[in-house]
């Protein structure tokens, strides 16, 4: 028992310790999103309801054919259900009737409703691929940000060590009698400087991942880590393959958005015309089968003729009895079993019948009239989901062509803070620059390489966004 036990512990450290070691990229990021995600899973249950009216539509092309059984006690006068006599008496009651019915021709309603149902089904699963797609663009940007914040918690440690190492020098010259104690209070300033500000950009790390959790539906107290790829490897399109029209004709073919619209456009315009057919003569088939039992039903069982006189004559003083020319019949009866009522009553009937819509308080033309205007309405709102990607993806293009040129100018100023603090860094090394300079010199590059690195995930992500309405995916 001991043996087992120890060997659980073993395991469980072993799971634990490849959990721990898990790494979350952004494929499997925007996977978890995609199938987690509470609103996702919404839109799908939505595209399950749709598809249930799709099949039952389908199904409504049969015959309906229902199946009805009653059985009662009843008393007083009332009706015989299986003679239709009115009697008054006290009796059990049992009968059963199948009936069924089919459309012959109803203008092609229920086919266009089927078409209709269809469609909208169609438009449920774009709707979700639509949110798919608007998550996965989130959880990358939220990923993008987890990136971010890493590199600049890397670069605030960075910067806070190389502060630590020149106090560490200064102290000991200041110790020899070679610096005044001013450079080292002046170091150690900027060292309480950089360790606040590594510990706010440790904070940030935090925070983004926790924002990063909430968009995948993760729980918040579970251990996350995520795989850090290096910035310059990540795939980026050229600029020059992704002008805003080219773009945008690729938007308007492969974008859920634009599919959604297409399909609800299609669903309206099949509706209206089931609206329309509503409006004319339906003609129908229609059948049915039945039959009943009552308790007090009787069948003859028997008979005897009875002569008896219907009057006397007298002739000559001699009385004679006048006996029926017919002899009357003496029947005698009993009751009749179940199933003898069940065959004896036995009916049938079949048919064609017409509904025709003659006044219904003009709903029928009116839903028809609705539902032209509810496909004006899509009409509308796909044109101006149109216009929206499309100033959306100009945006973008300015927005990424804007984000080029600020990296490229950060990447200058990085490059030009180095050169500039490395010369300061010779000249305080032998006396010649002051302490406050030295570390005026620091901080430039520091904010430097955040702007640098601040500008270049901007960048990547602009690009990204691009990519995205091209219709390629996220690709990091």
């Amino acid at each position: 028992m001991r043996y087992v036990r120890y060997t659980l512990i073993v395991l469980f450290a072993i799971c634990s310790s490849v959990n721990a070691q898990e790494k979350w990229d952004l494929r499997k990021i925007v996977d978890y999103a995609m199938t987690n995600n509470i609103t996702v899973k919404q839109s799908e249950v939505q595209a399950s309801v749709s598809q249930l009216v799709y099949n039952q539509s389908k199904l409504a092309l049969f015959p309906n054919v229902s199946f009805s059984g009653n059985e009662g006690f009843y008393s007083g006068r009332n009706q015989d259900p299986t003679t239709y006599r009115l009697i008054t008496q006290s009796y059990w009651s049992a009968g059963m009737q199948l009936q069924t019915s089919a459309d012959i021709f109803n203008f092609y309603s229920k086919k266009n409703l089927i078409l209709s149902n269809q469609w909208e089904l169609e438009a449920a699963k774009a709707n979700t691929n639509k949110l798919k797609n608007d998550i996965a663009l989130t959880a990358a940007n939220g990923y993008l940000q987890v990136l971010l914040a890493i590199e600049q918690e890397n670069i605030a440690r960075v910067q806070l060590r190389q502060t630590q190492a020149q106090l560490s020098n200064t102290r000991k010259l200041v110790n020899a009698g070679s610096l005044p104690e001013l450079n080292a209070a002046e170091l150690e300033a900027q060292e309480a400087r950089d360790s606040a500000n590594y510990v706010s950009a440790k904070g940030n790390v935090t925070q983004t991942i926790l924002v990063l959790k909430s968009y995948m539906n993760f729980d918040a107290a579970a251990p996350f880590d995520v795989s850090v790829p290096p910035i310059e490897l990540i795939p980026i399109e050229k600029i020059a393959d992704l002008q805003p029209e080219a773009v945008f004709a690729l938007a308007l073919a492969n974008q859920p958005l634009q599919k959604f619209n297409n399909y609800k456009l299609k669903a309206a315009e099949k509706a209206s015309q089931v609206y329309r057919g509503n409006m004319y003569p339906n003609f129908f088939l229609f059948g049915n089968l039945g039959s009943g039992y009552n308790s007090r039903a009787e069948q003859i069982t028997g008979s005897r003729p009875v002569i008896s006189p219907i009057g006397k004559v007298s002739v000559s003083g001699v009385d004679y009895s006048v006996l029926p020319i017919t002899p009357f019949v003496d029947f005698s009866y009993g009751s009749v079993g179940v199933t003898k009522q069940f065959e004896q009553n036995f009916r049938q009937s079949v048919g064609i019948g017409v509904s025709v819509p003659i006044f219904n308080g003009a709903q029928a033309r009116t839903n028809w009239q609705r539902s032209k205007l509810n496909i004006r309405t899509i009409e509308l709102q796909q044109e101006a989901d149109n216009q929206k990607v499309k100033q959306d993806i100009y945006q973008a293009y300015n927005a990424a062509l804007v984000a080029l040129e600020k990296f490229n100018a950060s990447s200058k100023s990085v490059s030009a803070s180095q050169r500039t603090l490395d010369f300061a860094q010779k000249r305080y090394d032998v006396g010649m620059l002051g302490t406050f300079e030295l570390i005026t010199n620091q901080n430039n590059l520091f904010r430097a390489k955040l702007e640098y690195v601040l500008n270049q995930y901007d960048y990547v992500f602009k690009m990204k966004v691009l990519e995205f309405y091209k219709g390629q995916g996220l690709r990091l």
